[in-house]
């Protein structure tokens, strides 16, 4: 299985814009610039896309560890929260925070922090970032 996504640049680094655009369609010439990663500009950047990515990778990684519990999650809400900044070898994730709450009928707090815990190691984007970027977790049962 491959997926694609492009990314058109015209402009120096400051003053040029971009689009970002992806396989599925989902993304269609979305933009992106200086002022939507450094600033408060209105469109995505590089990072924001990595916390999605993270967010959805984790929530269904957490979905089947549960599965393989034999627990049905009733719902699964996670935020993935990327840290970019500055470091002596120039700008870089140093650190993602996954905060995820899940309603799971007949979980008990053992059994969820298990699969949370696997999920998170076990996800396809955590294993991405493994050894070069902190990633932990405040997983709750509601």
């Amino acid at each position: 299985m491959q997926r694609t996504a492009s990314a058109v640049w015209r402009g120096g680094l400051k003053d040029g814009k971009g689009t970002i655009s992806s396989q599925s369609g989902v993304l269609r010439e979305t933009q992106y610039s200086f002022g939507t990663r450094f600033e408060n500009g209105v469109g995505t950047n590089p990072e924001e896309l990595i916390a999605a990515a993270h967010a959805g990778c984790f929530t269904m990684a957490l979905s089947a560890q549960l599965g393989s519990a034999s627990l049905t999650p009733e719902s699964l809400e996670t935020t993935a929260e990327v840290k970019f900044e500055k470091t002596d070898d120039g700008f870089g994730i140093t650190a993602i925070h996954l905060t995820t709450r899940a309603k799971v009928p007949g979980a008990t707090p053992d059994k969820f922090e298990t699969a949370a815990q696997n999920a998170k190691n076990g996800c396809p984007i955590s294993k991405l970032f493994k050894g070069n970027t902190q990633i932990t977790l405040d997983a709750k049962l509601v």
